[in-house]
This record gives structure tokens, C-alpha cells and sequence, in this order.
């Protein structure tokens, strides 16, 4: 069990309005898991096992959970009724709730769980509703009393008697926060048939603080949901099923794993959820997965358990701090930057395979053509290529070029970075990009295993100490210090700009010296980006890529994380037939964006698709003056 911290826990709503929010996972199944029967009450265990509740939620806490839910789901007096334990809702969700406090202390949420009555509607429908309004006021004031900070009425299927809970739940608790969650089938509909816009009208005029969709068939599902319920205006709380469960030798299984249930919790904050978690099937494994998910994306939380990475890199620089390398002193490019000279790199990655010889050679073609730099990418989109470190030394050696070497979170664990990095400065790599990397579930190997030990804020600050002499455990590198010119990443058309700039400003925080920007379509675009961190004083290069179809805008567009094509830039794609005028098209469109900002920025970054380089000569032709 976590020690309580002395910092106060923000207010709930402003908690969410802030940032990101982790949620625990499934309560019931995992107390099967556990060893308890299902013919056992589940609630009854918060008086006569709270040990084992206790030691669930202290699983959750430790994995990353923000905010713990009670055991107290059917703690109304219709489900109670069934085991002969009418009488006592107040005490087990007073319990519950005393439960969830106790582990928590004042480093996460408390959420009070209440779940519907499972009544089938009948014929008198006003009287069952009715006495379910009385136990959900009588839930909720249990809750309130026994430390909860929010009510979440969760797994509903009748729109009707969720309304009446969430009435009943600002009579028996006013001053709590409440999220309202329903529960699909498989069609997309609720019990009577409705819609997901349809429902998320409805339970917005029902008045809760968050909309929700749990349970369910799995992710994929709760994220078509949640996708189609964000345009109501409320904050998005979406907690999935770990998939269908499946009967394996008498026990039942759900099958979806924790990095395929991560990939999703992406998606789904990407779709505008502010809150993700788990429903049943989910372990705290499922919930560490995404808390670090939810950490690297933006936590309105300072993280204070393991929802870390496993390993951190130690803050504070130690009296042996070497002082860094100066700027210009670092690498060719580095200097050029430092005197703020325009700069160009273009993004050269060897093809699948065991020949890296016409990427070589397209490398010397551009920089021949008075290309400054290229860059390398690290396996991007998730795909296996030929180590971009192998080919960042082929190119110095063969050709004398200093690429830009990507290093991203995915593939290595600290040593596994820490080595990496040395292996760069010994080869005499200097130029980093440092990002935290795509999820290899969206790329052509789904069973590899994702690390993320360190992000790209980690990754930035382990590669600035050891600008310093330092290694990520505070000690002295011995040898010396290292060189590096440090560049980060930064996507001007993010869904929540606001999200993306905190962000760039962890990394600027973090050492990155250069940002180098996804690629961008409109000018507009950029010079609103371009004033807000321009209080950051870090200079910028712009990326370009030049679209070769309509059916290439649409596939970026829609398929690729973190690019975003406005509507009538693909429209213009639209118009032009396929091939060479399309072709044509496509550059005209990037030279025009970038002519338009060249006097704004630093640099330009083109990432030429298909690699089709000599796009990235015709694009830049006549921009140095």
C-alpha cells in the first residue's frame, strides 16, 4: 500500500479539465480470479474480507491508477435483496468507500461505483423506477459519507433509470461529481435501441458532469462508441472489457492483453476521452500499461506511484556536472542552427531488407544537392528495418555524411538506451531526435512487445545529463561528457493543442535544443503554433511532405498517428487526376506552405513519402536565397 503524500489532490472536475485521468480496472472478475465464488456476494466482502478488496485497489494504486472505484457496483437494495441482504446498502457502501479512502489516502480518487438495479422493466415501470430512485439517494449518501469524491454510475442500459439515478444521486450526494456510463451491445444500440448520439444527447440533458461507455464487447467497440458521443460537449469517461470472455478449462478468460488494450487507450484519449479504464477482464496489468500511456500524454495528476516507468531517470544535476559542450561546438549542424543559419534535413530510411544501398545512395544525392542533413527514422510506423543506428555509421563511413539519428522510447529499456546512446557518440553521431515512438500494434508486427521505459521527456533528459557527465543512476560517465544536439518532436494540429504545448514545454525542460514539427499543410496553421511557444526561444524546423494522391492525403489523414491534413488540402487532391498531376499537385502544395514561412522558421524537415526523394529536390528548388 502507497504512503500518502502531503500534497493535496486537486478538485476532481478541475483534475479532468487539466489533464488526463487513469481509472482502475475490473473489481468482480478479479475477485473471481482470486479465488472468491461467484455465488458470494461481492459487496458483503468490504465488512467480512476487506483484506481482499484492500489488496485490489492497492494492485490498481501501485500499477498507476488515478482514481480507485469502490467495491459497492450492486450495493442497491434491488441486487442485495436477492442474497437476503437488504438491509444493509448504507453499511456496504459506507464500507466500500472507507475501503477505497484507506488505500488511497490523498494520492488518487475515489470513485463510488453504483450500478443499476438489473431489473428487467415490467409492466409498472414508474414503481420500479421509484424504488430505485430511494436506493441510489441511499447509495450515494453512503458513498459521500464514506470519502468518495465522485459517483460513477456505470454499466446502465435503460436510459430511463439512469436518469433517475443520476436525479438521486444529486439528492443523496450534491456536492459530488458524477459520470454517467452506459453499456452497448453489439450493434451500437442501448437497451431500447438507441444510438450512441442519440444517447449521449439524452444523458447530457440528464445533467452529469461526464458522459461515459463501459463494458461492453471490448475496446475496439467502446472506442467506435466514445467516438461518436464526444460532440455533446461533456468530458469523456470510457472503460472498456478486456474483449469477449471465453470459457478455457471451466474458467472464464478475456483474452484482449494489456499492450493491445494500451494501443486502444490511446485512441481513445485521441477520440477526446479525458478519462480511460479499465471494465471486466482488466488487471492491473492492463492499468499500468495505460497509465503510462496517460502519463506520456498528459496526467493531470503528478504521477506518484509505479504508473512510472520502472526505471526514472534521477533529476537534479550532482556537484560533478560537467558544464555541456557549447552548442556550436557540438556537430556541423549544430552549429549552423546555433548561428541560425536555415537548415534542411530530409527523413532517408533504408528499405525492409539486408541492402541499404540505394538509400545511401539517395542520401549523398541530397546532400550533394545542397541538402544539409538527413535524418533517420527509428522504425517508424512500427515497422523492422535495418538498425538506423547500422545506418547513420554506413553513411558517416562510406560517405563522411552526419546524419540525424531518431531514438525512440519503444524498443529498449534504460540500458538498452543508455547503450544505445554511447554506441551513437562512439560512432560519432551527434544529432538526435528524440520522440517517444508508435506502439508496434499498429505496425506489420502486433505480438512484439513494446518497453517505454523512458518517453521522450525521459529519453531527453537521460541524453542532456550525459551532456553533462552524468549517467541516469547520478554517477560520473567515466571518460567524460557527451556531445549531443538534441531535437524533439511537436504536431502544430493536434486535437488538444493545449495538451501538445505543455508537452513541448516538458521537453524544452527536459534538454531539446530543436524542434522539428509533423508535417504541416497550411500556413495559418503554423503561425498560430509559431507565437504560442514562442516563448519557449527554441528554434524550429517546419516539416513538409509532399502528397503523391488523393488516396495517399486520405490515408495519412486517417490511418497515420499524429498527421492531420485539413479538408481542402485533400480536396485540391481530390480534383487533380492520379498520377504525375497529382504528383505535381502535392509539391505545388508543399512549396507553397513552405515559401510562405521560410522568413518564420529555423529549418524545413521533408519527408519525401515512398521514398521518393527527388519530391524533396523539386519542393525545395529556389527556397535558399
Amino acid at each position: 500500500m502507497s504512503e500518502p503524500t502531503n500534497a493535496p489532490l486537486l478538485p476532481f472536475l478541475e483534475a479532468v479539465e487539466k489533464g488526463l485521468l487513469v481509472s482502475d480496472g475490473a473489481m468482480g472478475s478479479l475477485l473471481y480470479e482470486r479465488g472468491i465464488f461467484v455465488t458470494q456476494n461481492f459487496e458483503q466482502l468490504n465488512v467480512t474480507r476487506p483484506d481482499v478488496v484492500k489488496k485490489i485497489h492497492a494492485d490498481y494504486l501501485e500499477a498507476g491508477a488515478q482514481i480507485i472505484q469502490t467495491n459497492t457496483f450492486g450495493a442497491n437494495a434491488a441486487r442485495l435483496e436477492r442474497h437476503g441482504l437488504v438491509g444493509e446498502v448504507r453499511r456496504f457502501n459506507v464500507a466500500g468507500a472507507k475501503i477505497a479512502r484507506e488505500v488511497v489516502g490523498n494520492e488518487a480518487y475515489v470513485g463510488g461505483s453504483i450500478g443499476p438495479t438489473g431489473h428487467v422493466p415490467g409492466p409498472d415501470r414508474a414503481h420500479e423506477l421509484a424504488l430505485a430512485r430511494a436506493t441510489f439517494v441511499e447509495q450515494a449518501g453512503a458513498l459521500a459519507e464514506g470519502g468518495a469524491d465522485l459517483l460513477v454510475l456505470e454499466t446502465f442500459r435503460h436510459l430511463d433509470e439512469l436518469g433517475v439515478a443520476i436525479q438521486a444521486a444529486r439528492e443523496g450526494a450534491p456536492k459530488l461529481a458524477i459520470a454517467a456510463s452506459v453499456t452497448f451491445d453489439s450493434e451500437g444500440t442501448v437497451a431500447d435501441g438507441t444510438g450512441p448520439e442519440d444517447v449521449a444527447q439524452v444523458l447530457r440533458d440528464f445533467g452529469p458532469d461526464i458522459i461515459g461507455v463501459n463494458c461492453g464487447d471490448g475496446p475496439q467497440l467502446s472506442l467506435s462508441m466514445a467516438e461518436r458521443m464526444r460532440r455533446v460537449g461533456l468530458p469523456l469517461y470510457v472503460q472498456p472489457n478486456a474483449g469477449l470472455p471465453r470459457n478455457v478449462d471451466g474458467r472464464l478468460l478475456y483474452m484482449a492483453t494489456p499492450e493491445y488494450f494500451d494501443v486502444f487507450a490511446r485512441r481513445m484519449i485521441q477520440a477526446g476521452a479525458r478519462i480511460v479504464g479499465g471494465c471486466c477482464g482488466t488487471t492491473p496489468d492492463h492499468i499500468r500499461w495505460m497509465s503510462r500511456s496517460v502519463r506520456m500524454l498528459g496526467s493531470a495528476l503528478a504521477p506518484k506511484t509505479q504508473s512510472n516507468p520502472p526505471y526514472e531517470v534521477k533529476g537534479g544535476h550532482p556537484a560533478h556536472a560537467l558544464e555541456p559542450t557549447p552548442l556550436a561546438e557540438r556537430s556541423a549542424f549544430a552549429k549552423k542552427v546555433a548561428e541560425k543559419g536555415f537548415v534542411v534535413s530530409v527523413e532517408v530510411n533504408p528499405d525492409p531488407g539486408t541492402s541499404p544501398d540505394s538509400a545511401l545512395a539517395a542520401a549523398k544525392m541530397l546532400v550533394d544537392a545542397g541538402v544539409d542533413i538527413v535524418n533517420v527514422a527509428d522504425g517508424p510506423r512500427a515497422t523492422a528495418r535495418m538498425s538506423n543506428l547500422a545506418f547513420c555509421a554506413l553513411l558517416l563511413e562510406r560517405h563522411g555524411i552526419q546524419p540525424i539519428l531518431h531514438v525512440c522510447g519503444r524498443d529498449r529499456n534504460m540500458l538498452g538506451q543508455m547503450a544505445h546512446l554511447l554506441g551513437a557518440h562512439a560512432l560519432g553521431i551527434r544529432n538526435l531526435v528524440v520522440i517517444t515512438g508508435d506502439p508496434p500494434k499498429v505496425g506489420d508486427y502486433p505480438e512484439a512487445t513494446a518497453v517505454y521505459d523512458l518517453d521522450s521527456v525521459g529519453l531527453l533528459h537521460m541524453a542532456s545529463r550525459m551532456n553533462r557527465g552524468i549517467d541516469p543512476a547520478g554517477k560520473a560517465l567515466r571518460g567524460g561528457k557527451t556531445e549531443f544536439f538534441c531535437a524533439t518532436g511537436f504536431e502544430p494540429g493536434a486535437q488538444d493543442l493545449d495538451k501538445e504545448i505543455a508537452r513541448l514545454e516538458a521537453k524544452v525542460a527536459a534538454g531539446a535544443e530543436l524542434v522539428m514539427t509533423q508535417p504541416v499543410f497550411q500556413q495559418e496553421l503554423l503561425d498560430g503554433v509559431l507565437k504560442r511557444i514562442a516563448h519557449l526561444e527554441v528554434p524550429v524546423m517546419v516539416g513538409v511532405l509532399p502528397l503523391l494522391s488523393y488516396k495517399n492525403a486520405e490515408f495519412l489523414h486517417n490511418e497515420v498517428p499524429g498527421m492531420q491534413i485539413p479538408e481542402p488540402i485533400r480536396e485540391r487532391m481530390r480534383k487533380v487526376p492520379p498520377g504525375a498531376e497529382a504528383r505535381r499537385e502535392g509539391i505545388q502544395i508543399a512549396r507553397e506552405m513552405l515559401f510562405a514561412v521560410r522568413d518564420r522558421v529555423q529549418g524545413a524537415y521533408l519527408m519525401p513519402p515512398l521514398g521518393k526523394y527527388e519530391l524533396a529536390l523539386e519542393v525545395l528548388d529556389g527556397l535558399k536565397r
